[in-house]
């Protein structure tokens, strides 16, 4: 039974960044994606960069990401299946703004550590 998502169409105001926060806000979709946007493109490689994420978590978002067009996944016809992730066109164009947020973390905390 698919889970409903609190928040998917919350934007009472259609507010831009309600609806981006709503598509890849929250503590584990930016990380899953620049997993992905590495190379760590299977569930178990996806565990490993992201150990602390529970198995049914990681589930739930790869669903959801793919349920919004920003991740694709192909099943590969081997004995055992394989399970690939890798960005669409459109999750590819939130790689610049994941980035962006990453050079300002590096910076942030940088400047915290010098106190």
């Amino acid at each position: 039974m698919a889970q409903s998502r609190k928040n998917k169409d919350f934007n009472p105001n259609n507010c831009p960044v309600t609806h981006f926060l709503n598509k890849i806000g929250g503590k584990w979709k930016t990380l899953v994606l620049y997993a992905i946007s590495k190379n760590y493109n299977r569930f178990s490689m996806l565990q490993k960069v992201i150990p602390m994420i529970s198995k049914q978590m990681l589930i739930n978002q790869l669903r959801e990401l793919e349920e919004d067009g920003i991740i694709e996944r192909t099943i590969f016809a081997e004995i055992p299946p394989r399970v690939e992730y890798k960005l669409t066109d459109y999750g590819q164009s939130l790689m610049p703004i994941i980035l962006t947020i990453q050079d300002w973390g590096i910076k942030d905390l940088q400047m915290q550590a010098k106190g």
